[in-house]
């Protein structure tokens, strides 16, 4: 997860301390990425460590307000600027776990059975979510968060009707079922 390039593009916007990036990250996201807040300390430290960002004084309420610099600004738009590759998201635990059953000879129908009712279940809250409707300054944003986490959850769905198929054609699964 970008933390550490969303906090610059929320700080891109003007001055602000730790729990306001954190409201604005979560409102900006709909909140589907909750962000731990000694997270976001940690990654200010190493933005400011790197001269990304710059420490203000401390308020009356001992908040310290941070400032994005001209070396975090080129970061940020570095980041905008540069396509996100296949290679440098995380590793899909859902695609290791059926391999692995396929290779551990297990019945792989109960498993993916179980994630269809899962995927379809978030697949339903995610559209009702999205019903519900996003206001606001942060809405498009939410809604493109939405309509990302809908488009994976539907292909999910289809991925898994695929492995179904794949599995049922299969040879060792047509051993195993006799």
């Amino acid at each position: 997860m970008a933390i550490r390039q969303g906090l610059l593009a929320l700080l891109s916007q003007g001055p602000r301390y730790g729990y306001q990036l954190r409201a604005e990250f979560e409102a900006s996201t709909g909140a589907t990425w909750p962000l731990n807040i000694g997270q976001v300390y940690t990654t200010l430290s190493r933005l400011e460590r790197d001269g990304l960002v710059a420490p203000g004084e401390q308020d009356d309420q001992g908040r310290v307000v941070y400032t994005i610099t001209e070396a975090g600004l080129a970061e940020m738009e570095r980041w905008f600027s540069t396509p996100v590759a296949q290679s440098d998201r995380p590793r899909d635990e859902l695609v290791i776990k059926l391999a692995m059953a396929v290779a551990a000879s297990a019945d792989v129908r109960p498993i993916i059975q179980a994630q269809r009712t899962t995927t379809m279940r978030a697949l339903q809250a995610l559209t009702r979510a999205k019903r519900a409707g996003t206001e606001g300054a942060d809405g498009a944003a939410q809604r493109l968060v939405l309509d990302s986490m809908i488009f994976h959850a539907e292909a999910e769905q289809r991925w898994l009707d695929h492995c179904e198929a794949v599995l049922t054609a299969s040879p060792q699964t047509q051993e195993r079922q006799r």
